[in-house]
């Protein structure tokens, strides 16, 4: 989930765990790191140094050209010893290069969870033009993602949230797998799961600050990122400067089935993108209208579910082949569209018995999905969520909910309200964190955004008074500034981080 926002964005403690230490209460444990019990940790000096780890990483050396540097912090494993275990994480920075006018230090999330940021500074200093000279621009992987300390479940698909299926056999087999997918957590990685969780990124980001010796820092989080931006907010009140959060997420929103209230966006994402489809039959022959292309997309996914389909050397059953259609509904944009269309079209034909192999980018994203290729960043992820807010909810809950909203929604219900990890993750070592009660921030979001959905945004916007919101009419998009294209965000955005002032009302920008 562009970004690895929320899931496919692009195209992811006790019982099953072993027992684990509960941590402090966050105001106990936080308000306590301006003492010693942190303070090696904030006094280390960062080694700063160039990016590219070879020739072959070519995102290190678009950072090194940039300008850019690289470094590790050094944080504790486990933040209630942290006299403990260390571990990595991986930092970019772009330095402000209007050294005279410098705000401070601008740390940039794309989400997730488990979404590597390292690169982010080219891409959001692209969007901000000249307002990106007086930031210092850092990227990081979050703990155990990308460069960071690694966290692998050695798992053979890539992803822990897929759809339950057709049928009743299908929900029990995806259960089955849920189960097995936790089991393979706890064997290769019980000792790192209970610190994973995004009130332990918070405090990393926390680490950082002092490290750079900064009193307070500006954030820009996308999709997740806004959730780890709010819960930095609550547990480091008065830390932050410039704060924007894109495609926004109430904390009353983030479950463990994170998906579940995002169905009829998704639904109405994938009938706009037959509406386009239909419009370009002579290039995708999928159907010349709504009715047409939907009912493809049904033969696809029923033939999926009698037998999985053959796509080159990749198999796609009825549980995967949902983040295929889900992943690339992420986004209204022809070009996000045409590549959706075009992986449908190769679909449609291997659902019609045909042999047939997938272009670069469907190859790239079946490896990722159906082989252990994506696995790392799949378990990162499916940990930081179940880290947050795993919970028992029984096996029936799920299935009542599929059934319930099957008819309503019979694509995106059985993947939204789907058992997943979680249900067999041990309790999360803290409880879930709210919404601070105020924060001056500026929100941006679509209004058919199919991830973080509208309501979320809002929700957030009527907690925080002081905030600020910025709303897309009438588009299917998720993540914004300097991903769609428009000028208005674009614009709004970059004005508040260059003045630090919010506007003085909500605004809406046209599609």
């Amino acid at each position: 989930m562009g970004k690895n926002n929320w899931l496919p964005r692009v195209a992811a403690s006790a019982a099953v765990l072993g027992a684990c230490a509960v941590a402090a209460p966050a105001n106990a444990a936080d308000a306590a790191e301006g003492g010693e019990r942190l303070a090696r940790y904030h006094a280390q000096e960062l080694d700063w140094h160039a990016c590219a780890l070879g020739p072959e990483d070519e995102v290190g050396r678009e950072l090194d050209a940039a300008g850019a540097d690289c470094a590790e912090l050094t944080v504790p494993l486990d933040y209630a010893e942290p006299g403990g275990r260390t571990i990595t994480v991986a930092l970019s920075r772009l330095p402000a290069a209007d050294r005279e006018h410098r705000v401070g230090p601008l740390f940039l999330n794309n989400g997730g969870p488990g979404g590597a940021g390292l690169d982010m500074p080219l891409t959001v200093g692209a969007a901000m033009g000249d307002v990106a000279e007086r930031f210092d621009l850092i990227g990081m992987d979050p703990r155990f993602v990308g460069r960071s300390t690694p966290l692998d479940c050695g798992w053979d698909i890539g992803t822990g949230i897929y759809s339950a299926g057709p049928d009743r056999a299908s929900f029990a087999a995806s259960a089955a797998r849920a189960r097995e997918l936790a089991e393979r957590c706890r064997r290769a990685a019980g000792d790192l799961l209970p610190h994973v969780s995004t009130r332990n990124t918070a405090r990393d980001m926390d680490v950082l600050r002092g490290a750079l010796g900064e009193d307070r820092i500006s954030y820009l989080g996308y999709s997740y990122g806004s959730y780890l931006g709010e819960v930095y907010a609550a547990l480091f009140p008065g830390r932050t400067d410039r704060m924007v959060l894109d495609g926004v997420i109430h904390p009353d929103r983030y479950r463990q089935t994170l998906l579940q209230g995002a169905e009829a966006a998704n639904e109405s994402a994938l009938r706009g993108w037959a509406d386009w489809v239909a419009e370009r039959d002579d290039a995708y022959g999928l159907g010349a209208s709504r009715d047409a292309v939907l009912a493809a997309v049904d033969r696809i996914h029923q033939a999926a579910a009698e037998k999985p389909l053959e796509v080159g050397e990749f198999r796609l059953d009825a549980h995967l082949l949902p983040i295929v259609f889900f992943g690339g509904l992420g986004s209204d944009l022809d070009e996000r569209r045409a590549a959706l269309a075009e992986s449908a079209a190769v679909l449609a034909r291997a659902a019609a018995g045909e042999q047939v192999e997938p272009g670069p980018g469907l190859a790239e994203e079946l490896a990722w999905l159906t082989t252990g290729a994506g696995s790392r960043q799949a378990s990162a992820q499916t940990a930081v969520i179940c880290g947050d807010v795993a919970e028992r909810r029984g096996l029936g809950a799920y299935w009542r909910d599929i059934q319930g909203s099957r008819a309503e929604y019979p694509f995106a219900g059985p993947l939204a309200s789907n058992v997943n990890p979680c249900e067999y993750w041990g309790r999360p070592a803290e409880g879930p964190t709210a919404l601070p009660d105020d924060v001056p921030a500026l929100l941006v979001a679509a209004t058919g955004d199919p991830r973080t959905v509208y309501e979320g945004t809002t929700e957030v916007r009527a907690d925080w008074p002081s905030s600020r919101l910025v709303t897309v009419a009438g588009a299917a998009q998720h993540g914004l500034f300097g991903e769609y294209g428009n000028a208005c965000v674009d614009a709004r955005v970059n004005v508040y981080l260059a003045e630090g002032r919010l506007p003085a009302r909500d605004l809406t920008c046209r599609p």
